[in-house]
This record gives structure tokens, C-alpha cells and sequence, in this order.
């Protein structure tokens, strides 16, 4: 999504005399399209663990027969219980299972110390031989869910430590926290009325050194049935370019606003 915007300012702002400078961004512009890619690896990996682990405390007793899951019926989870542990594997296939509207591949598995009584449990996850269209993505880090924050909503505290490899063979790495506030829906037992919304930062670093940094500024609020966040804003920085990236006021749409630093706005069309 970013790539859109870096790329129009780019063709309005380059010198086409200057390919020394020309070269510089082109490589600015593919490293952040690739962050973008990340971002989207990121959210799924989330999504995933917070869906399985959600399913499984799920009690017989408050499961309905219109109980919904956010995973496909192509997905296969595998329990292994024992006396207040769970281990969860979240197995795609080595032919792949579209979830969110991507191809994965591989497993996901995390298991946790299972307390009712706790405040927070923290779930740790591996990544095994996974692919999220076509990428290999490696890491072993935690989710911690806090059953109640101080607006009284589940919390997931997500630590980021990704490493991402492309087909062709370019690599990055991905550090940080995503704060994901369960603000609507839950408890519910219906899955499309969830609504999250998403706070933090984290720092992509490319093999070259190059380094983009992200910190939400305005919470981004996520409808699961809608693709993109529907608000919300994030301050990006990166070598030699920042600015404001604003998803709008909560309409279901594709269109947002990049607001460089020096003060130019470019509206921008999702991908």
C-alpha cells in the first residue's frame, strides 16, 4: 500500500537528470512494498494463533450450533491436552489453504499454560516450514492476551521478531509489538462481528542495512469483514522520506491519504 505512495511521489519529485538519485528510490520504493508485504504476513500469523487459541477455550458448554471460526474448514488443528498445558498445531497442508485471502503453507504451533483464572495468558508460537504466498516466513515469538485492559476489553500483545525470504532470494527482518484491542464482538460466538483495533510500532530492516520505522498514531480499526483497516493513522519514517499515512473515518473503502513531512497530500488508492 505504501509502494502507491512513494511511487507518486517519486515520479512528481525526482529529477529525471539525477539517476544516482533515480536508483535510490527506486530501491526505496521495492524495499517498501516489500514492508507492506510484511505487514499483511504479520496480521495473518495473529490472526491465526488469536483464532485457534480462541477456539479451543471455547467450553462445550458455551459452544453453539452457530458457533463460527475465522479458519477455513481446509485448515487441520491438532490438539495435544494435558493437565492445565495445551499444544495447538495449525497445520495448512504442503499444498496450501487459503486463509484472509492468502496462501499458506506449513504449520503454526503454540501452546500455553492453561489457567481460567489468570489475567493474562501468554501463548508461544513456532512457525514451521510456512509460506505465506510463496515467502518463507521463520520465527518463534509470543502473543500475551490479557482477559481484561483498562477499557475492560481483551487485549493480545503481539512481539514481532520475523525474518522474511522472497522467491528471488531478498530477505527482512521484522521487530516490534502490535497491540490488538478486542473492542467489539467478543464473546459473541459470531465471527464477522469482530472488530479490533490496532496500536504499536516495529522496524523493518532489509540485508543492505537499510531500516523503516512504523508507529501507530491513531489506533487502526479492523472489521474483519472488511479487507482494510476502515481508520487510523501511522507515522512513517524510513531513509530518506516520512510522513503521515491515514486510512480515513471509518468508511469500508480503498481510498486513504499519505502526508509527507513537508506538508504535501497524495491520495492514495489500495491495492
Amino acid at each position: 500500500m505504501l509502494a502507491f505512495v512513494v511511487l507518486g511521489l517519486t515520479f512528481t519529485n525526482c529529477s529525471n537528470d539525477d539517476s544516482a538519485i533515480d536508483e535510490e528510490q527506486n530501491v526505496e520504493i521495492s524495499e517498501v512494498r516489500l514492508s507492506s508485504e510484511i505487514d499483511a504476513a504479520t496480521n495473518v500469523v495473529g490472526d491465526v494463533v488469536i483464532d485457534a487459541y480462541e477456539e479451543q477455550e471455547i467450553s462445550d458448554a458455551d459452544r453453539t450450533d452457530g458457533q463460527q471460526s475465522g479458519l477455513p474448514e481446509c485448515v487441520t488443528v491438532t490438539v495435544v491436552a494435558q493437565q492445565g498445558f495445551r499444544e495447538v498445531t495449525v497445520d495448512f497442508g504442503t499444498e496450501g489453504c487459503i486463509v484472509h485471502g492468502h496462501l499458506l503453507k506449513g504449520q503454526i504451533i503454540f501452546s500455553y499454560t492453561r489457567d481460567p483464572e489468570a489475567q493474562e495468558i501468554l501463548i508461544t508460537y513456532s512457525l514451521v516450514d510456512f509460506f505465506f504466498d510463496a515467502k518463507n516466513i521463520i520465527g518463534t515469538k509470543t502473543l500475551l492476551k490479557e482477559l481484561s485492559n483498562e477499557n475492560g476489553n481483551p487485549q493480545f500483545t503481539h512481539t514481532l521478531g520475523l525474518t522474511v525470504i522472497w522467491p528471488n532470494g531478498a530477505q527482512a527482518s521484522r521487530e516490534g509489538l502490535r497491540i490488538r484491542e478486542w473492542v467489539e464482538g467478543f464473546g459473541s460466538g459470531v465471527f464477522s462481528d469482530n472488530i479490533f483495533e490496532v496500536t504499536g510500532n516495529w522496524e523493518t530492516t532489509f540485508v543492505n542495512g537499510n531500516t523503516h520505522s512504523y508507529e501507530v498514531l491513531t489506533p487502526l480499526r479492523r472489521e474483519v469483514i472488511c479487507f482494510y483497516f476502515v481508520s487510523g493513522s501511522i507515522d512513517v519514517q524510513r531513509t530518506n522520506f516520512g510522513g503521515t499515512f491515514d486510512y480515513g473515518t471509518g468508511d469500508c473503502d480503498n481510498q486513504a491519504t499519505f502526508t509527507s513531512n513537508n506538508g504535501n497530500v497524495i491520495a492514495v488508492t489500495l491495492n
